[in-house]
Parts: structure tokens; C-alpha cells; sequence
């Protein structure tokens, strides 16, 4: 076959004209250094609002949580390998470290609740206004001064631990608590590759829409919240126990089970792995409803027993048995199983209100348990992934329980990372976890008063990412057209 020279010059200029089918080789690069100097802007914002500052300087920081979710969402359109979606979370977490506390205050409970535990009270049972110094409990949030503890006697331990440390030091204590939280983020990055490779989806993807997911930065990392080392446990607990059934190597499947224990000795809901774990145990030694109720006996028993020696061993005693229902005390307005009382208060007073709330947090809970009890039923007959019943499980959880905050999404998100293919779901959590990351001002506090403040720093903020944006858009970052 002879090609002319006329057919010669069609292709070349065809090949000219038409425009790359992907993003440019530098676009991941140029997103990378986006998001670092996103989250710098974020961070210098908000030590400014926190030295007195006014609206600019929230505008700032609002503009760096911006651009930092402007980055993520463009480089979830490119192909980066997972080392260097790696490296890129270290570089943006980089300026979160030296942060003050973003998004919440939470933080400051810890640090008060440390407090009373190092006066050898329990902090379950004894609120920071009863038992911690006055300066500790002036940083506290208002709606959590009178209220004891809501965490596991894992995390009391820690707490007491490094209040004995710092001699109750507010800033010593704050970098040690974010010591733990990049611990549990470190455990939470070498879990999702292998829960990703367990349920065969891309490590990329998972890494992306998991780990480099804003609501970790803000959350785990600026917000130091206990979530990080509740997740990180779980999550890496559930690896090594999947990972010792084929062959069943029973050591391994009792430390991954150990470390599940440890997660729900920070907070609760980490026991839901347990769940994904017995069930999958019931499985592989043959399915039925016998095997499943043998494992989710041996489940049970290991629960209670990492509970009573986590309780022991680090003399936080049992008082947060009775702590278990702490959270629910304050009216979550994010949860949507209040959202029927708020209408009811409304419009018929503040009692009818909070009976409503009340009932629609029992018919939330009666449905969780029946969610579980169909998700563990397609899971033991093959119906679903074991990630993905995890998933399933902590969106339940998450959606139908009495308190939701925008980190509590992470209980979710992570598990549905690493078992999402590429489709309409993926897109809908990354949209959601967008739309969080940004629902909360950068630094937590009372904006009564205040809201021309705050709407002045968001349309600035959101003035200066638009025109990021157009800047990324000029020198070819986000996807051409085919």
C-alpha cells in the first residue's frame, strides 16, 4: 500500500489540530504545588485569624481550603502513580502540622479531659468544668464543659498520658496529639492499597478519593481528631485479619481482630468491622447460619475481652459504658434523623421537638441494626465484598445515626474508596466529600454577630479560587477535549 503525499499532509495536520485526549504531563505537578500552596495559605490564615485578624485573613484561609479542594478534584482526571499520590499527601499535610486547630475545637477537649483523668478522676464520669483547671476548660466549646467523656478507655489512656507529659502544656499537648493523629493516618495509608487490592480496585483511585481526600486533611490532620487513630486501627485490623483467611493463619487473624478491638476502644463504631470480619470468617470455613453465629460469637468474646483489658491495663476503669450515649446529647443539625424534630420544634414548640428527635434516633438505630443484618446476609452469601459490606455499614451508621459531623463521613469514605470502581457512585462520594470540606469555616467558633464577616471572607475566598481556576484552565491542567 502506497501512501501519497497529499494523504501525508491530512495526517500530520490532523495529528496538529486535534487536541490531547488527557491532561498535560506537567498538570499533576502543577496541581501538586496547588494544593501545597493551599494548604500554606490555609495555614498562615489561620494563625492570622487566631493573632486578631479580621475578614481578610478568614478570607485567606477560606481560600486555601479551596484551592486545596480545587487540586483534588483536578488530579482525580489525571493518572499519577501511588507513590506520588503519596509524596503529595505528605507535601499537603506539610503545612497542616504546624497548624493551629482547624474546622474544631475538639482538641481542647482532649486536652481538658487528659486533665482529669492525670487528678486520677474518670473522665467518663467526671466533666472538664468539674475536674480540670480553669484555663483548660475556658478552651473548651462551650457545649462540651458539662459533659464527661464520650471515648473508649483506649483514648483516655492517651489523653492521660500526654497531659502527664506536658504538665498540661496547651501547646506541647496539641503537637502530641497530632503526633497520634499521623500515626492513625499513616496506618490509614498502608491499609486502603490492600482493602483496594482485596476488592480489585485501582490503588490510585483509592488513594486519591481515600487518603488524599480533603476531609483527611482538614479532619485528621488540622482538626486532630481521635478519628484518625480509631480509623487507622480498624482499618488496618481488618487488612491483616482478611489476609489470614485463605490460609487461615489464626495468629494473624486474632492480632487483626486485637486491632479492631483497639479502634472501638477509641470510639465504637469501629466494632462494625468486626461484623465484616466474622461474617467473612463464617465463609471461608463453609457459610450457614451456625458458622456465622460461631463467629460472631468468637467476635463478640474478643470485643469484651480487648474492652476489659484495654479498661485494666491502662486504669481508665469502666465508666465509659456510661458514656456511650455522650454525643447525642447535643442536637447534631447534620444528622438527618433530627432534621423531623428541628421541622417539629418549628412549628409546634421546643418539646414536641426534642420527643420527635427523640424517636426518630430509635427508629434510626432499629434501622441501622437491620441494615447490618442484610448487608452481613449478602456478604456471607457472596453478594457483596467484604470492603464493600464495611462500607455499607459505616454509611449506615453514618446517615441514620443521632450525630453527624463532617469527619464522621470518613468512616465511610475510606472503606468505599477502596471498593468503588469507576462509575456514578465514585463520582457522587467525591462530590460529597467536596461539598463537606468545605461546610465548615476553617477555624471553628461562635459566628453570632459575625456573619458579614464570614460571608465577606467566603465571597473573597471564593473570588480567589475562581481565578485559580482560570489560571489552571489557561495553561492546560483540567481535561481537554478529545
Amino acid at each position: 500500500m502506497t501512501i501519497s503525499p497529499a494523504s501525508t499532509v491530512l495526517i500530520v495536520q490532523t495529528s496538529t489540530y486535534r487536541r490531547p485526549a488527557t491532561v498535560t504531563t506537567e498538570a499533576p505537578h502543577l496541581l501538586r504545588w496547588t494544593g501545597f500552596g493551599g494548604s500554606a495559605l490555609l495555614t498562615a490564615g489561620a494563625w492570622a485569624v487566631t493573632a486578631g485578624s479580621g475578614p481578610v485573613a478568614l478570607g485567606a484561609a477560606v481560600a486555601g481550603a479551596g484551592l486545596v479542594v480545587l487540586a483534588w478534584a483536578l488530579l482525580g482526571r489525571t493518572r499519577p502513580g501511588p507513590s506520588w499520590l503519596r509524596r503529595t499527601l505528605a507535601w499537603w499535610c506539610g503545612p497542616l502540622v504546624v497548624a493551629p486547630p482547624l474546622f474544631s475545637a475538639d482538641v481542647f477537649s482532649y486536652l481538658a479531659q487528659g486533665e482529669v483523668a492525670a487528678r486520677g478522676l474518670d473522665p467518663n464520669v467526671v466533666s472538664p468544668a468539674a475536674g480540670a483547671s480553669a484555663e483548660a476548660v475556658a478552651r473548651v466549646g462551650v457545649y462540651w464543659r458539662e459533659t464527661p467523656s464520650p471515648y473508649g478507655p483506649l483514648f483516655s489512656t492517651v489523653e492521660r498520658a500526654i497531659t502527664s507529659l506536658t504538665g498540661g502544656d496547651p501547646v506541647v499537648g496539641i503537637a502530641l496529639h497530632r503526633l497520634v493523629a499521623v500515626l492513625g493516618l499513616l496506618l490509614v495509608v498502608w491499609a486502603v492499597p490492600r482493602l483496594a487490592a482485596w476488592a480489585g480496585v485501582e490503588e490510585r483511585t483509592a488513594l486519591w478519593l481515600g487518603v488524599l481526600n480533603p476531609l483527611v486533611l482538614w479532619h485528621l490532620i488540622g482538626g486532630v481528631h481521635n478519628d484518625a487513630l480509631m480509623l487507622g486501627l480498624m482499618l488496618s485490623g481488618t487488612v491483616i485479619a482478611l489476609h489470614a483467611l485463605p490460609e487461615l493463619k489464626w495468629w494473624n487473624f486474632t492480632a487483626g481482630v486485637v486491632l479492631v478491638g483497639l479502634g472501638a476502644q477509641v470510639k465504637l463504631p469501629a466494632l462494625v468491622a468486626l461484623a465484616v470480619v466474622g461474617t467473612a470468617l463464617a465463609r471461608r470455613l463453609g457459610g450457614g447460619l451456625a458458622r456465622l453465629l460461631v463467629a460472631g460469637t468468637g467476635m463478640v468474646a474478643a470485643a469484651v475481652v480487648v474492652s476489659v483489658v484495654t479498661s485494666l491495663a491502662g486504669g481508665a476503669g469502666f465508666g465509659w459504658v456510661r458514656a456511650l450515649g455522650t454525643p447525642s446529647k447535643v442536637n447534631s443539625w447534620l444528622a438527618p434523623t433530627n432534621w423531623p424534630g428541628f421541622l417539629a420544634g418549628a412549628v409546634a414548640g421546643p418539646e414536641t421537638g426534642q420527643a420527635m428527635i427523640s424517636s426518630a434516633r430509635i427508629a434510626g438505630l432499629v434501622l441501622i441494626l437491620c441494615g447490618i443484618a442484610v448487608v452481613v446476609h449478602r456478604q456471607l452469601r457472596g453478594g457483596v465484598s467484604e470492603v464493600t459490606a464495611l462500607g455499607m455499614m459505616m454509611s449506615l451508621i453514618v446517615v441514620l445515626g443521632p450525630v453527624v459531623q463532617p469527619w464522621y463521613l470518613l468512616w465511610a469514605v475510606l472503606p468505599l474508596a477502596a471498593c468503588l470502581p469507576p462509575g456514578p457512585w465514585r463520582t457522587r462520594v467525591a462530590v460529597l466529600a467536596g461539598v463537606f470540606a468545605l461546610l465548615v469555616p476553617p477555624l471553628a467558633g461562635n459566628f453570632t454577630g459575625r456573619v458579614a464577616e464570614l460571608v465577606a471572607a467566603y465571597v473573597l475566598g471564593g473570588a480567589l479560587v475562581g481565578g485559580a481556576y482560570l489560571v489552571l484552565r489557561r495553561t492546560r491542567v483540567s481535561v481537554a477535549r478529545a
